[in-house]
């Protein structure tokens, strides 16, 4: 028995005790005992769902869910521990880089360079995926009341760019895989741009915007990551012996300009500067440390052969931790437009999914597949990059809500239709197969 099925049984048995602990605590109206219970259950559920073959495509969508059920469960505890709150923007930061150089890692520059193999295509699909969201959020934002806060969180992750979620999706479904990295790629460098613009000229009436500030906060989370996991793809792929020497010359540069810093060179350089000079100083920093993690990961890389295979778990991980700590801090206030809120970002999570596909297949005469992956990186968003502009501006408890709530759904709804369309192609063939003559087998000549 291997130890992933240990860790599927194990999860199923924690289900079970949970389903059990929840419903005698529900008979007995005792939260004591339903609420652990319906923490165990969604959890054990979505660590045991690996078991069965058919739902193992499910189970980032289960842990999402399961990570919003604990945070509607026990807000405070989830995120307050022993007095510190883990919602603090430097963690956030922190947490939202390192789920964006994972995913990072999954792009290589050689993804770049395929864009100009497929130019329309890539171009249609980041130009649906920055028009559709972000109107179709507008148009959300109008016929619903929310809150001015919670508004401007809908128009945020209307504007973000695609997310991992995306891609896994276009792989569960068997589309257009290589239009689909391709587009993220582009989209999300797009972001450092667009999402601010968008931001700044939907929602600056509902609260005060700082576009430059929100454009800075996007290269930080956003931006060096990436260029962080591009930069390590250069050193592993293309980098001679001069190009190495050029980086670590940069690395030993910036370490020593971060050393600097940290023993009083902040003060004297820009203690007494202004606010913006500060804040490019730290977009600085944040560039000079990128360059260092990006050298020491393309070393880590070289010697620790299971380092390529936790990127992508991390990225889940990150989104995860998003999902749970946005819907803890915003606990409250989504109790107060929960039902409404969910049915909005539903509307626009699905009519992402419509509006794109029918765009790019009616109007901009794609092929099915490569259709079905516009859709998918229009509808799905990058909500760890909505929660993380949300705690740059000290609103994560609001503004943070839509991508709290976006992303289990988006999950949910993305794996309904990968799989539709995966089972779909599957009974094509099927239908194909059998429909086709049988290919009539010749006899051979007999002798004499």
């Amino acid at each position: 028995m291997t130890i992933t099925t240990v860790i599927h049984k194990t999860g199923l048995g924690v289900c079970i005790a949970g389903g059990a602990l929840a419903a005698i605590g529900a008979l007995m109206q005792s939260p004591a005992l339903w609420q652990p219970g319906l923490v165990m259950l969604t959890t054990g559920f979505a660590a045991g769902a690996g078991y069965w073959t058919n739902l193992r495509s499910y189970q980032f969508t289960l842990w999402i869910i399961a990570g919003f059920v604990a945070a509607m469960t026990w807000s405070t505890d989830l995120i307050v521990w022993g007095g510190f709150n883990i919602t603090h923007k430097w963690i956030v930061f922190l947490v939202i880089q390192a789920t964006m150089f994972s995913m990072g890692t999954k792009l290589t520059i050689q993804d770049f360079i395929d864009v100009a193999k497929m130019p329309w295509a890539v171009f249609i699909g980041t130009f649906c995926h920055f028009v559709i969201m972000p109107l179709l959020g507008l148009s959300i934002t109008l016929i619903f009341d929310f809150p001015p806060e919670v508004a401007v969180g809908i128009l945020l992750i209307g504007s973000c760019p695609s997310g991992l979620s995306s891609t896994v999706m276009v792989y569960i479904a068997n589309a257009n895989l290589a239009l689909a990295v391709s587009i993220a790629a582009v989209s999300t460098l797009a972001a450092t741009v667009m999402t601010p613009l968008w931001v700044n000229l939907l929602a600056g009436s509902m609260i005060d915007i700082q576009l430059t500030a929100m454009v800075m906060d996007v290269v930080k989370i956003v931006l060096i990551p990436i260029g962080a996991a591009i930069l390590h793809d250069y050193l592993k792929t293309y980098a001679g012996v001069q190009g190495r020497r050029t980086v670590q010359t940069l690395a030993g540069i910036s370490a020593i300009w971060l050393l600097y810093m940290l023993t009083g060179g902040w003060d004297t350089l820009f203690g007494s500067a202004s606010a913006d000079a500060q804040m490019y100083a730290v977009v600085l920093n944040f560039v000079a440390g990128g360059i260092i993690w990006a050298l020491f990961y393309n070393w880590l890389y070289g010697r620790v052969a299971g380092v390529k295979k936790i990127m992508p778990t991390i990225s889940m991980m990150g989104i995860i931790f998003f999902t749970t700590t946005a819907a803890a801090a915003g606990r409250d206030n989504l109790v107060q437009v929960g039902f409404l809120l969910c049915f909005a970002m539903l509307m626009h999570n699905l009519g992402g999914f419509l509006i794109g596909y029918l765009m790019s297949r009616w109007i901009f005469r794609m092929d099915v597949q490569s259709a079905r992956t516009v859709a998918f990186e229009v509808g799905l968003q990058n909500g760890g990059m909505a929660s993380g502009l949300a705690a740059a501006m000290g609103k994560l408890a609001t503004v943070g809500l839509a991508s709290a709530v976006m992303t289990p759904l988006g999950n949910v709804s993305g794996s309904l239709l990968a799989n539709y369309w995966r089972k779909k192609d599957a009974r094509q063939a099927q239908a194909q197969s059998e429909s086709s003559p049988a290919q009539p087998v010749s006899e051979p000549l007999s002798k004499g």
